[in-house]
């Protein structure tokens, strides 16, 4: 994801990084689909679109290229309300299922949160990514998992013979209560894949960046990376997971996953943190006063626009 030229909109970043992901620590082999098969040529047909409003102008663009399957997913939200934008990047490993999900409901739960409506976004974006994994357990979760993944027609609800009738809206503006559904899935531990998440949230005069693994925002004015690769071989990463009875081989956690890092995987991603200690910022930009304020291939482009009026001081 890349954030345009800043001009004198934006006065500060908050950055969030999702930490404390505790590998599994039994035998991997065969719990994981590969997450590595490519085709012998690439496809390079792409979606793209584009969209504006009086604070920025987006483009985005998504590609599947050598990979046998397109795991990407985005999200796009200029007006999420009338002062916030949103637009996130996820890139699903091992399937395109979490990666769909969390396009389709992570800013949505931000949304719902009650420390959005206090204006505490990194709170409430913080809940939003622990709310997914919460979400993709359970009859409801096993449901919506194979829908986004067609095993399952959403309109008829039929699946290898069983009948289950959908409830709620697959509306993105439309925030779901999520009520919990008894059903012969009701025990799913949640989803074998996963997906990173990158996240930009533009409110006002600040830019807010959530990130779990290696999807990657930078914003362009002096090319500051908001984001930070989450690999095993990193050295911070690697004493973490060896701390936690896991092992590195071939640059993969236990031998499987290259992020030490993510959303999903449900062997895996039950004792992650987003950590507020962990958390930097930068001030991108003086005061009016002279002083200092404060695989798959997807790419999110946002350009700010210079408000008529300077902004004030911070």
């Amino acid at each position: 994801m890349g954030v345009g030229k800043t001009g004198d909109f934006i006065h500060s970043v908050r950055v969030f990084e999702a930490s404390n992901l505790q590998p599994f620590t039994d035998n991997p082999i065969g719990r994981f689909v590969n997450m590595g098969i490519y085709l012998s040529t690439p496809k390079t047909e792409k979606f793209s679109d584009d969209g504006e409003n009086d604070r920025l102008r987006y483009g985005l663009s998504s590609m599947q290229g050598w990979r046998a399957t397109m795991e990407d997913a985005h999200a796009a939200f200029p007006d999420l309300d009338p002062s916030t934008s949103f637009f996130g990047v996820y890139d699903g490993h091992g399937g395109k299922v979490v990666a769909k999900f969390c396009a389709k409901y992570l800013h949505q739960q931000m949304l719902r949160n009650e420390a959005y409506s206090a204006g505490e976004i990194g709170t409430s974006v913080q809940k939003a990514f622990f709310r997914m994994d919460e979400m993709m357990r359970g009859q409801r979760g096993w449901r919506e998992l194979a829908v986004l993944g067609d095993k399952i027609n959403k309109f008829t609800g039929m699946i290898e013979g069983l009948i289950w009738s959908p409830r709620g809206s697959d509306s993105n503006d439309h925030v779901d209560e999520w009520a919990f559904e008894e059903g012969p899935h009701s025990d799913f531990a949640g989803p074998t894949s996963g997906s990173t998440a990158c996240v930009a949230i533009i409110r006002n005069y600040q830019l807010i960046v959530a990130n779990a693994g290696d999807s990657r925002c930078v914003i362009s004015r002096k090319a500051y990376n908001l984001s930070r690769d989450h690999k095993p071989d990193l050295e911070v990463e690697k004493d973490r997971i060896l701390k936690a009875g896991g092992f590195i081989h071939a640059g993969r956690v236990n031998g499987s996953l290259n992020l030490a890092r993510a959303i999903g995987i449900a062997c895996q991603a039950s004792n992650w943190s987003i950590l507020f200690m962990n958390n930097y910022a930068w001030c991108l930009a003086p005061s009016t006063a002279g002083g200092e304020g404060c695989d798959n291939m997807t790419m999110v482009l946002v350009q700010f626009k210079k408000p008529i009026q300077s902004p004030p001081s911070v």
